[in-house]
C-alpha cells in the first residue's frame, strides 16, 4: 500500500541537534508526530566516571534507540537533504556558515530576553524569578540573540529544584514543538524581536554550589534548589538535597539552640542550620559524603552534634 500523500506533506525533513536529558522528549516528540530526522548531531562521547569508561550522550543513546543516524560532526547536517534543524541544548555555538545552508529553530529555557546563555533554568532560580518559561526561537549570530517564534510561560514554585522546573519546562518546550512544526518550516508563525533588556545565564561554577552559611537563609536555599549543594561536617562533605523554612513546616518553630552559639552561621540548632542574617535554614534530605541520600533528622540522630557544632566549619 502506498503512502498518504497527504499524510507525507504533513511531515517535515529534520536535522536534530541536542545533548543532555532535557532533549530526549524535544527528540522524540519530533519523531512521534511523524517528522522525517534524517539526522541527529550530538557532542562527542566522553569519559565518565572514576573507571574513565566512555559513554555516550543521553540524545545519541535516545537516537540509537529510535534507529536514527547519528553523528557528532556538524557539517553532516547539510548533507541530507534537511529542510530545517531544531537545536535543543545541543551546548555548542552553531557556525554562520551552517546556519546560512540550514534554517535552524531552537527551543531555549527562559523568557528571552531574560537568560541568553548556558544555565536559565538554574540563573532563574538564583535570582528568585517569579516566571520563567521556553522560546521557541530562530538560531542566528550571537549567543540567544534570535526572533521568537512563540513563547510559553509557567510561574517558578517556591520550593522548585531546578530539576522539577526544567522537567515541567521540557514538556511545555515539547507542545510547542508538536504545535509550531506540524508542517515543518511553513506552520512556523511570524517571528518576533526580543524586547527588553538581555541578561545572561552563565554556567554555575562549582564554587556557587558551596554552602556558605554567613549568606543569608532564603540565597541558600535558592542554591540547594539548583542540586549538588554542599557544605563540610567534620572535615567531610555534606550534600544538602532539599531544605525548607522552618515557618513552612508543620513541624513547628525551633527548640531553644543548646550551647548559646546559635547566632554563629552555621550552628546546628537540631535540622536547622543558623544564616547569616539570622534566620534559620532547615535541612530536609541529605547525603554525607560516601553514603546514600537520607533525611536529616536520620543523619542527625547518627552524627550526634556536639552543642554549638557548626556546619562549614
Amino acid at each position: 500500500m502506498g503512502r498518504d500523500p497527504l499524510a507525507s506533506a504533513s511531515v517535515a525533513r529534520l536535522v536534530f541537534l541536542g545533548t543532555p536529558e532535557a532533549a530526549v522528549a524535544p527528540l522524540r516528540t519530533l519523531v512521534d508526530a511523524g517528522h522525517d530526522v534524517a539526522l541527529v548531531v550530538s557532542r562527542p562521547d566522553r569519559r565518565r566516571g572514576r573507571g574513565g569508561g566512555v559513554a555516550a550522550s543521553p540524545v545519541k543513546m535516545a537516537a540509537n534507540d529510535l534507529g536514527l543516524p547519528v553523528t557528532d560532526d556538524m557539517a553532516a547536517a547539510t548533507g541530507v537533504g534537511a529542510e530545517l534543524g531544531v537545536v535543543v541544548a545541543f551546548g555548542r555555538i552553531i557556525p554562520t556558515a551552517l546556519l546560512a545552508r540550514l534554517p535552524m529553530v531552537n527551543l531555549h529555557f527562559s523568557l528571552l530576553p531574560r537568560w541568553r546563555g548556558a544555565a536559565p533554568v538554574e540563573r532563574a532560580i538564583l535570582e528568585g524569578d517569579a516566571e520563567t518559561g521556553v522560546c521557541l526561537m530562530e538560531v542566528a549570530a550571537g549567543l540567544d540573540t534570535g526572533a521568537l517564534y512563540a513563547v510559553e510561560a509557567t510561574d517558578v514554585g517556591e520550593e522548585e529544584t531546578a530539576e522539577e522546573l526544567r522537567a515541567r519546562l521540557v514538556v511545555l518546550g515539547c507542545r510547542l514543538l508538536d504545535t509550531h512544526l506540524r508542517h515543518g518550516r511553513r506552520s512556523l508563525p511570524v517571528p518576533h524581536d526580543q524586547a527588553g533588556e538581555p541578561s545572561y545565564a552563565e554556567k554555575i561554577l562549582p564554587a556557587e554550589l558551596e554552602l556558605r552559611w554567613e549568606q543569608g537563609a532564603e540565597h541558600l536555599r535558592r542554591t540547594i534548589r539548583l542540586g549538588r549543594a554542599w557544605t563540610t561536617f567534620r572535615g567531610r562533605r555534606l550534600t544538602v538535597l532539599r531544605a525548607t523554612a522552618p515557618d513552612a513546616s508543620a513541624e513547628g518553630p525551633p527548640p531553644p539552640a543548646p550551647g548559646g552559639g546559635a547566632e554563629i552561621p552555621g550552628t546546628l540548632d537540631g535540622v536547622d542550620v543558623v544564616t547569616g542574617d539570622g534566620t534559620r535554614c532547615r535541612l530536609v534530605t541529605v547525603q554525607p559524603e560516601g553514603r546514600r541520600p537520607m533525611a536529616a533528622d536520620d543523619w542527625l540522630r547518627g552524627a550526634r552534634p556536639a552543642p554549638g557544632e557548626r556546619l562549614g566549619g
